[in-house]
């Protein structure tokens, strides 16, 4: 037997009319102030932010820019102007109970950011907008707030980022010439400090900042700011190492403009598209056409390659648009259905599918299809001192009420099939790991690999001595622990970020050179009675086991037997354990082996077409198939596998190939319901489909 340590696992043109009112949108996310030392807070107001008349962006989004060690991650805005929102400390037990790893906070407030220290959180800070001037005129300004509110609170609690004032073209257009010499003092003091590497520089802006968003390849900012302020901001970034980031609402321009888009469209379910005129690129959701007019403008001045994030991207559950927060109540919109648009099915459905996504690594557009999407969601809590009142959108972006119950079911550790509202039953998990990345050097895998070991991973088997100490190298100990942290984090993603040194793979990594004698299984003992490995079973999937697949419907469910079950529960939890003898004892239910074990009747996996939804959604999601990376030329005409041909067989063909191509991630499978994974190879005609598991 080869003997190795394997590391445990625990998606027609039409027409789009530009919009000459002007109606509120989102109004200024600002915070109660911390305390600062370059003048004494001020009390919040409550702006209103005007729709753009650009169709495709017209709502107010954010700019911010930070570091790729954030890529493809999914964290959170934590807004407070509220009343009745729990203390930070128990918000913090919050974030971690459910895998957010990434939060923003609209000030620098001392007590949020107190209880966030030595969480592994990462937090982005902002200088409110009244404090812009004072750190653009001096730099010893900007050094003494970064002193007093990043340095003060570094390493302990992750600060990762500065936002220099709030939508100022908007809220503030009086600081305009500021912006980026507050933005440049900022950088400054964060170098002289030696945080600069670690900490980066953003400001957020409105989307209005956009003169053009249809098509996209029209993109471009206002000329009043696109050469003073944008340009010298977007070189300001690039040559710090920043990446801008816009906040999108896709949603809320669908509630503005109910008739220029379908409901499907703006949500990422399956639709026919739309068609960029001028490039002739599909786009299939309204978000990726606001993305790719955000990188069409940078492109235009120049930044073909800075890359774009997202730092507020929300959807209401309730509510209606109203008009710049004042007296005036603006009728709800209707979606085509004649239902509301701001409800609790379609905010899930949003949201759902933009994690997915995300988490999936669907993360391209048309233009650029090797774009990474870095996303915050907005918002954490519904805050009820926000708009004009609590029929306002405004008030009911949250993702929890304030007694920290769910507005609706969401995962941030994986994905959940689909969204589509209505709390659908997320399918099995799919496993993961977390490994080094080739080519980071040693020096930043050493920096990681500390970190990694002093936040929570189990790096006793990397010891001298230990049963993963072999391969002696930085790569090979940081995986482990790497994956160690990461499976502790509940595969969030991210948790295997480690400032670009580590990445997620769908494929087991076997890490450790142990020789044959030392490498050993933990299985459930011949002879233990059922209820002998039920209790524990349910003591090692309580205490660190991962046993997602051995859930119905999970890769090892089968056999469904109480002794197969408890083996995959015990070993993963003796593996964890470094294979230290007394984790596997169970109260002598479980024994160790030395021949590796078969534990699942199902290993493989493959992606059919559910027949029964008709051969208009096959084709449509055919269509996304083929256009997103599966090959799809066998069935051609003439192909080997063309034959039959119906949609059925074509689209199964096309689901499996994108699947596998996706490392067999479940959401990969999901085609707005008309894919179903199987654990049978299936036979399309005289075509066996492939699996790569």
């Amino acid at each position: 037997m080869h003997a190795e340590c394997l590391i445990t696992s625990t998606l027609s043109s039409m027409p789009l009319p530009a919009i000459n009112s002007h109606e509120p949108c989102r109004s200024s996310r600002t915070q109660p102030s911390s305390s600062s030392s370059v003048r004494p807070p001020v009390p919040p107001q409550e702006g209103s932010m005007a729709l753009t008349r650009l169709v495709g962006a017209a709502l107010p989004l954010l700019f911010f820019f930070f570091s790729r060690a954030e890529a493809g991650a999914l964290g959170v805005s934590y807004g407070r102007v509220a009343n009745d929102l729990p203390d930070p400390a128990s918000v913090v037990n919050l974030l971690k109970q459910n895998g957010i790893t990434m939060v923003r906070i609209y000030d620098a407030n001392p007590n949020v950011l107190t209880s966030l220290a030595n969480t592994g959180i990462k937090v982005m800070v902002m200088v409110p907008n009244e404090n812009v001037a004072d750190v653009a005129s001096a730099p010893s300004n900007a050094l003494q707030w970064v002193r007093d509110n990043v340095a003060a609170y570094r390493p302990a609690t992750q600060i990762h980022a500065v936002a220099v004032g709030n939508e100022v073209f908007d809220s503030r257009p009086d600081l305009n010439s500021a912006l980026v010499p507050a933005m440049t003092n900022v950088q400054a003091a964060l170098a002289q400090l030696g945080m600069a590497d670690a900490v980066k520089v953003t400001t957020p802006v409105a989307f209005d900042a956009l003169a053009e968003s249809w098509p996209p390849s029209a993109g471009r900012f206002k000329d009043s700011i696109a050469q003073p302020v944008m340009k010298p901001m977007l070189d300001l970034l690039q040559s710090t190492g920043s990446y801008l980031s816009v906040n999108y609402y896709p949603y809320l321009t669908y509630m503005a403009q109910p008739d220029a888009f379908t409901l499907d469209y703006v949500l990422a379910n399956s639709n026919p598209g739309v068609v960029d005129p001028d490039t002739k690129l599909t786009y299939y959701n309204l978000l990726d056409a606001q993305r790719d007019a955000t990188y069409y403008a940078m492109d235009k001045l120049g930044f073909a390659s800075l890359a774009v994030g997202h730092t507020e991207h929300g959807a209401p559950s309730s509510g209606g648009l109203k008009r710049g927060g004042g007296g005036r109540r603006r009728r709800l919109l209707q979606a085509g259905n004649g239902g509301a648009v701001a409800t609790v099915a379609n905010a899930q459905a949003y949201i759902n599918n933009l994690m997915n996504r995300v988490l999936a690594g669907n993360r391209g557009t048309p233009h650029r299809p090797d774009a990474d999407m870095d996303v915050y969601i907005f918002a954490l809590f519904n805050e009820n001192q926000k708009g004009a009142g609590a029929d306002d959108v405004e008030q009911h972006f949250g993702l929890f009420y304030p007694n920290m119950q769910k507005v609706y079911e969401f995962d941030f550790r994986r994905p959940t099939g689909g969204g589509g509202g209505g709390g659908a039953v997320p399918p099995p998990a799919t496993p993961s790991w977390c490994v080094a990345k080739a080519g980071v050097g040693d020096a930043r895998l050493q920096a990681a690999l500390d970190y990694a070991c002093g936040h929570g991973a189990d790096c006793s088997a990397i010891q001298p001595g230990g049963s993963c100490f072999l391969p002696d190298t930085k790569a090979a100990h940081a995986s482990y622990a790497f994956n160690s942290y990461y499976q502790s984090m509940n595969r969030a993603a991210g948790a295997c970020d480690f400032s670009g040194a580590a990445s997620i793979v769908y494929q087991q990594p076997a890490m450790c050179a142990a020789t044959a004698s030392s490498a050993s299984w933990c299985v459930a003992k011949p002879g233990a009675s059922d209820a002998q490995l039920k209790a524990a079973l349910d003591y090692a999937c309580g205490n660190g086991a991962d046993c997602s697949a051995i859930q119905p419907g999970g890769s090892c469910f089968q056999p469904d037997t109480k002794a197969a079950h408890a083996t995959y529960a015990f070993n993963d939890y003796y593996q964890r354990k470094g294979r230290a003898a007394v984790a596997c004892d169970f109260s002598g239910a479980a024994t160790v082996v030395d021949q590796q074990p078969s534990m699942c009747a199902a290993t493989a996996s493959w992606c059919v077409a559910n027949a029964g939804v008709g051969d208009a959604r096959l084709q449509t999601a055919l269509d996304y198939a083929c256009g997103h990376g599966a090959d799809c030329s066998a069935i051609q005409p003439g192909g080997p596998c063309f034959q039959p041909d119906t949609k059925a067989s074509h689209a199964s063909y096309a689901f499996n190939s994108y699947y596998q191509s996706k490392g067999r991630a479940a959401v990969a499978c999901d085609f707005s319901g008309a894919g179903s994974v199987v654990y049978q190879q299936p036979k399309v005609g005289n075509c066996v489909l492939p699996s790569n598991g």
